[in-house]
């Protein structure tokens, strides 16, 4: 009950605190921090020492703990925690019958969840600081402390003819099963912050229950102490920072240009880049194969973009074959048939169209066969 009145006035006294902590805090260049509630979890290992009548280093054993908490406000935190593993107890001066005194040792095995209230104590007496590497925090809370596994006591009393050999030991509170106590308890932790999210904690708690824990009878509580050390993980931001506007310099005085006059810009002549194409013949036709048509349109295509331009067309026929004769009309033929596409096939007014033929007495080409050819020049 004095245990549950105490973590009462601890939850007030948090409550307090939560109203006036700061929540800010502003770096050396102007940065603003500002503090964000958020979850975090302990996980924690380390080692118990159970006072009781042997030497210190045979009441010592493992421990471990986990714990989930809520960070309110810069200072207050409250946490679930479930404490762990296994207690020992001892007996000072046990014999039977003859034999020599000596310090029997026990244990078992015990699982205590419960609830802590945290106090940042490094915020709360040097403000906020959530870059701070160094903090101290201490906690107070209680819970039910659940034990079982307590054979090996049971065991060391059976050992014992009557119940005055029992009663000498003080052996009146001895227990079996499992068996449900509430405790109470308090520690400091110490967080040495390695990022934004995690840190390294070492924590020292003690934990106060009835005088029933360790089986003997000592007309006071019973306390275990432990020593942890783990990792607390934030879970989510812990923070916002703002950082300042850049500062906006003044603006210059305005200064009257000289007023310009533009000078009168030269026209803009457009250059056209020339455009040749070479439409092939087979020996002795004259008509345009549908492989060579695309290079007439391309002439075509020319002419109606640039409105300005003018094609020459050019017919030949290959010395290779024929007669000048028959070559003559060939070349002829040749030019006269491209000159009449662009004029009828794409509308190509007549007075920008310019025609010759050569006959075989001009080979454009080395090769005897490329020089069936009508050569048109757009410019």
């Amino acid at each position: 009950m004095k245990t549950l009145k105490t973590l009462f006035t601890a939850v007030l006294l948090a409550m307090g605190m939560t109203a006036n902590a700061q929540a800010t805090y502003t770096d050396a260049e102007g940065n603003k921090y500002e503090f964000q509630k958020h979850f975090f979890l302990n996980l924690e290992g380390g080692a118990q020492y159970t006072l009781g009548e042997a030497k210190f280093k045979d009441l010592i054993s493992p421990n471990v703990q986990l714990g989930l908490g809520y960070q309110f406000n810069p200072v207050v935190a409250a946490r679930l925690q479930a404490n762990a593993w296994q207690s020992k107890g001892g007996w000072n001066g046990f014999y039977v019958g003859t034999e020599a005194p000596h310090t029997e040792t026990y244990k078992w095995n015990y699982v205590a969840p419960g609830i802590d209230v945290m106090f940042n104590l490094s915020n709360l007496l040097c403000g906020y600081n959530p870059l701070r590497t160094f903090n101290v925090t201490a906690f107070l809370g209680a819970g039910a402390n659940i034990g079982w596994g307590n054979e090996e006591v049971n065991d060391i009393a059976k050992q014992l003819p009557t119940a005055a050999d029992k009663s000498k030991y003080e052996l009146e509170y001895l227990w079996d099963g499992s068996k449900v106590r509430p405790f109470g308890r308090g520690g400091i932790e110490l967080g040495f912050r390695l990022s934004d999210a995690v840190s390294l904690i070492v924590e020292g708690n003690a934990n106060i229950l009835s005088d029933h824990y360790n089986s003997k009878k000592a007309e006071n509580p019973d306390w275990y102490f432990n020593a942890l050390a783990g990792l607390r993980i934030n879970l989510g931001k812990t923070y916002n920072k703002i950082v300042p506007p850049a500062p906006v310099p003044e603006p210059e005085p305005v200064v009257e240009p000289e007023p310009v006059v533009a000078p009168t810009p030269a026209p803009v002549v457009e250059k056209i880049e020339p455009i040749r194409r070479d439409v092939f013949f087979l020996i002795n036709k004259t008509d345009i194969r549908e492989s060579e048509a695309q290079k007439v349109k391309d002439i075509a295509d020319y002419l109606n973009k640039y409105p300005k331009a003018k094609v020459t067309v050019t017919g030949y026929a290959d010395a290779g074959t024929g007669n000048d004769k028959i070559n003559d009309r060939l070349a002829a033929q040749r030019a006269d048939v491209v000159v009449k596409a662009l004029k009828e096939q794409y509308g190509i007014a007549a007075d920008r169209i310019s025609y010759d033929s050569k006959g075989s007495r001009v080979q454009p080409f080395a090769e005897n066969d490329l020089n069936r050819v009508s050569i048109c020049i757009a410019e």
